[in-house]
């Protein structure tokens, strides 16, 4: 199957949904390249950058679970084919 390079940015408002964010991660962590995490104290903030080599539909359904929990806030970014 052909894989996509990908990059998802992720900024966690409430940190009541870290657990959950990890949880998810972790699933697909056969996909993830590699991962940083950036706490901004002052805003009260995690910003999460999160590197991935996966198939079109798993970075897809990814971000999908990543978008549906509260509090936080993503966005992928891929290079053009």
């Amino acid at each position: 199957m052909e894989t996509r390079v990908a990059l998802i940015g992720i900024v966690l408002k409430d940190r009541h949904s870290a657990e959950r964010l990890n949880g998810i991660l972790h699933e697909y962590s056969d996909f993830i390249i590699g991962r940083m995490g950036i706490p901004y104290k002052k805003e009260n903030l995690s910003i999460i950058s999160i590197v991935l080599d996966a198939p079109q539909d798993t970075i897809s359904a990814l971000a999908g679970k990543i978008g549906l929990l509260p509090g936080v806030s993503s966005k992928t970014v891929m290079p053009k084919t």
